[in-house]
């Protein structure tokens, strides 16, 4: 079976009118995407908290549609719907795959941190004598090849939290619980917003046979503060959450924040200043970790 992909160019204050207008004419699928490459790439990062949400200045808008259609005529409708112009396009067939290989031949088993891999099931470990924490790519975030997610990991197998009730909040796949407990933590805690990713967790923890527990904000239970608690978000949520994060911690405990850009190292230190005093304790492609211990007063 094969599909035809058609792939449009447009600005983003035309981007989701047409992305739109294309799915409701019954696209297979539609993917959003910049235009511009190398040097002319602008990064954009929907953090929640963001007043709003910006697109790219040059947008790239791929269509798949069934081989048997006209995508000429196809195209027209959604124009004459839109009363708007067909933007400058172009159009190719996509054969057939074997996907699930192709998907696989890009994840191979990561270094994670020194003694600490992250290998996908279909792999068998490089290293048996390390710790080999088992992980798939998924629907969660958290594969363990994101920069924010290799400081996390970098920072937990130097300073391995054994004995320590840990929180890992904003989990995502789980993977920085379950390094934790690998490492040590006898049974940490992940929360995230998203309950896809609260399933995913207590999927990959059950994978890895470790003792974990996974919640939504809203059922995480009341318990003591926490010896050592890790977030791998992003600036504005961490910003926003940090009166509640420094609740969970107890005092003397370690806090390790990452999804920071080097630009927004000081705004994160003043939100959790002066209950924790942050430092810099790892930088990795332009992102940063933050680390520091709840203050005694």
């Amino acid at each position: 079976m094969s599909w035809t992909c058609l792939t449009l160019h447009t600005d983003r204050d035309h981007a989701e009118l047409w992305s739109d207008a294309l799915s409701a004419q019954g696209a297979l699928a539609v993917t959003l995407s910049s235009q511009a490459t190398g040097a002319e790439e602008v990064p954009v990062f929907g953090e929640p908290g963001c007043p709003e949400m910006a697109l790219w200045p040059h947008c790239q808008i791929e269509v798949l549609l069934p081989t048997e259609w006209d995508a000429s005529s196809w195209l027209e409708q959604v124009s004459t719907s839109l009363a708007q112009p067909i933007p400058p396009h172009c159009s190719e067939v996509v054969a057939d795959q074997d996907w699930v290989r192709l998907t696989q031949n890009q994840f191979d088993p990561i270094p994670a941190a020194p003694g600490l891999w992250i290998v996908p099931t279909w792999h068998e470990p490089p290293d048996p004598s390390a710790l080999n924490l088992r992980l798939d790519p998924g629907q969660a975030f958290g594969t363990g090849s994101h920069p924010t997610t290799r400081l996390c990991l970098e920072w937990l197998a130097t300073h391995p939290p054994r004995m320590q009730r840990v929180l890992d909040y904003g989990c995502g796949s789980g993977i920085l619980t379950i390094a934790a407990a690998l490492l040590g933590a006898p049974h940490p805690v992940g929360v995230d917003i998203d309950p896809i990713a609260v399933q995913t967790a207590r999927d990959n923890a059950t994978l890895n046979g470790v003792s974990a527990s996974f919640y939504e904000p809203d059922s995480f239970p009341d318990s003591p503060p926490f010896d050592g608690l890790i977030a791998n978000i992003l600036t504005n949520p961490l910003v926003v959450l940090a009166p509640l994060l420094l609740n969970q911690l107890k005092t003397g405990g370690w806090l390790t924040l990452s999804g920071i850009l080097s630009s927004q190292v000081e705004r994160v230190q003043n939100a959790y200043a002066p209950d924790c005093l942050l430092s810099i304790v790892g930088e990795r492609e332009g992102w940063v970790c933050l680390g520091g211990v709840k203050q005694v007063y």
